[in-house]
């Protein structure tokens, strides 16, 4: 999976995060949480519309990255770079066939219905998470 490093800054109740090497993708929060999430989301978006017009960048290195004087400029200003990962929805859904435990289905269809999603949707969900928590 395709990663992209972002600055996060901010205080208690307003937090940005910015790409550098998507000029004009950004993200806030009123969290760290919070603007990670919406960082997934913003790359997602941001990087489906560059395909869309041929000119997706590829993720810099770190170490190239912290060379960088607007980065180097952030950093020492109390910036942290985050690992973001790039999930591009498709926007339309497929069908897939997976096994599972039989309990461990039960397990999943009942936390479901008590989060008022479908097994789809509670599934989806659950992956976007695990995907975002490994950044």
């Amino acid at each position: 999976m395709k990663r992209f490093f972002a600055l996060l800054d901010g205080e208690a109740g307003a937090y940005g995060v910015a790409f550098p090497d998507c000029p004009g993708c950004t993200a806030m929060g009123a969290d760290e949480n919070e603007a990670y999430a919406n960082a997934v989301e913003a790359l997602g978006e941001w990087m489906h519309d560059s395909m869309a017009d041929g000119a997706a960048p590829e993720p810099r290195a770190i170490e190239a990255l912290r060379q960088d004087p607007d980065v180097a400029a952030a950093i020492s200003e109390g910036a942290v770079l985050l690992a973001v990962p790039l999930v591009i929805e498709a926007g339309r859904s497929v069908k897939a066939n997976i096994s599972l435990d039989r309990g461990l289905l039960d397990a999943i269809d009942n936390a479901a219905r008590r989060s008022g999603l479908t097994r789809s949707g509670f599934l989806a969900s659950a992956a976007r998470e695990k995907i975002e928590a490994a950044g």
